[in-house]
């Protein structure tokens, strides 16, 4: 008896060890596949720049079947269009989308209300907030609508504009939310008051779903919860799911960074003085070809913005009176249009209802006044000093007077003797005779040979003044 129950415990020791995977080499438990989560951050204004990496990185955890995207989001606002690309993804997507505003000091104003209300779960960090996503008018200019409508007979004034502006903008908040069962009064209320909240009051609202105070705990709280995508219900398995980050390739990272409204703006300008400067001066230097890499950079950055084409007219026009103002001499009422025509282009560049994205009055006004002063002071100068005549070398003696040292003998059809000029003896040539003594003007000077004309002047008149 002893033998067969040593016997059996050595089958189930065995069994144990097959089915563990321990028995034999290669064999393995086969156990469920966790799905990964994707990250992506956002720290910066909504750009299409934005846009395009969001929508890359819900494709690719589509692709890789994760198990969510979390979006973590830090941003100012942004572009409405761009906006609504975003959330138009958001809606569309198989994969549930988890916005979670962090890190603690985070926001999701303007922009980044619509796009968390528009998440399948938001959820916020502590000290945190959210809010203030109304419409702000583009350019400074009073009761000019964000998005610059043309109106049928040029008589709906700027708030009747911006009244339209707003209530769409409402209606989009207030849609979003109630599809995702949010408190749609208060997303109604960010938009047209302004109304922002911090975190731990976004919660109590029932603005965000969650409050976390890192992405491990955000996973472990989302876990087993069902969400409705595109592709149906979906029920979350994020608890110990590896994470895997979807980063910006260095394309949209430079991109990214020339899309700032004030860099491209300040490219823009250096790569328009550099062209100008490399006109005052012989050849191709280092000047021309900075300035044409800035202005490759600067259009390169405007190509993703909502230009306004008058702002950037009035840039142009603001340095043609610059330059103006160097050759034309006005008492500086051209550099002083100048520098109110390039404040004005700046202010009006970039036409976005957020200020965040329109240049800043901190940048445009130092570049107005500097290149002013450039234009009235130093430009002119260098202007005049170009048209000063050359007083060296062989140039240096056309218009010079100086006496014949004796009389020019025929030559040629032409008559061919020594003239005097500053001391020194020079060949010169002559289509008349010229007498000893003589009054003559260098006419031109060709291999060291100068070609002269009488003056007028007596033989034995006074010293001649050889100065032009």
């Amino acid at each position: 008896m002893e033998h067969l129950e040593v016997l059996v415990r050595g089958l189930l020791l065995a069994a144990v060890l097959v089915l563990t995977g321990r028995g034999e080499p290669g064999v393995q438990v086969q156990s469920t596949p966790v799905n990964p989560v994707f990250t992506a951050r956002v720290e910066a204004p909504i750009t299409p720049v934005t846009a395009d990496f969001i929508s890359r990185a819900i494709r690719e955890a589509d692709e890789a079947n994760a198990a969510c995207l979390v979006i973590e989001l830090d941003t100012p606002g942004g572009l409405m269009e761009s906006t609504r690309q975003i959330v138009k993804n958001i809606l569309a997507s198989p994969v549930p989308i988890v916005v979670y505003v962090s890190p603690r000091g985070a926001r999701a104003a303007s922009a980044g209300v619509f796009i968390t209300l528009a998440s399948h779960v938001a959820a916020m960090a502590p000290a945190t907030h959210i809010g203030a996503a109304h419409p702000v008018q583009i350019g400074g200019a009073p009761g000019q609508s964000p998005q610059s409508e043309e109106n049928d007979a040029g008589q709906e004034g700027g708030g009747v504009m911006e009244d339209k502006i707003v209530n769409d903008a409402k209606a989009w908040a207030r849609s979003l939310a109630e599809l995702r069962g949010k408190n749609a009064d208060w997303a109604e209320a960010a938009v047209t008051q302004s109304e922002s909240i911090p975190s731990t009051e976004a919660l109590a609202l029932n603005v965000i779903d969650y409050l976390a105070d890192d992405l491990i705990e955000l996973l472990a709280l989302i876990d087993s919860l069902e969400v409705q995508t595109q592709a149906g219900s979906v029920s979350l398995r994020t608890a110990n799911a590896p994470v895997q980050a979807v980063e910006m390739w260095w394309g949209e990272k430079v991109l990214s960074i020339l899309s700032d409204p004030n860099l491209a703006f300040l490219l823009l300008m250096l790569g328009f003085y550099g062209i100008l400067f490399e006109f005052y001066t012989p050849g191709w230097g280092i000047a021309g070809t900075t300035g044409a890499i800035c202005l490759v950079l600067a259009f390169f950055g405007l190509a993703v913005l909502p230009i306004n084409y008058a702002g950037l007219v009035l840039i142009i026009l603001a340095v043609g009176l610059f330059v103006a103002e160097a050759f034309f001499p006005s008492f500086g009422m051209l550099t002083i249009g100048g520098a109110v025509c390039l404040i004005l282009g700046g202010i009006m560049l970039v036409d976005s209802p957020m200020p965040v994205m329109r240049v800043s009055l901190a940048v445009v006004i130092p570049m107005a006044i500097g290149s002013g002063v450039v234009a009235f002071f130093l430009a002119g100068r260098a202007v005049q000093s170009f048209r000063l005549p050359i007083q060296t070398g062989a140039e240096g003696m056309v218009g010079r007077r100086g006496r014949a040292s004796g009389d020019f003998a025929p030559r040629d059809g032409g008559f061919e003797g020594t003239v005097q000029i500053h001391g020194e003896l020079w060949r010169a040539e002559s289509d008349h005779e010229i007498l000893d003594q003589q009054v003559v003007t260098v006419e031109q000077c060709i291999s060291l040979t100068l070609i002269v004309k009488s003056s007028g002047g007596s033989r034995t008149g006074p010293a001649v003044n050889q100065d032009r």
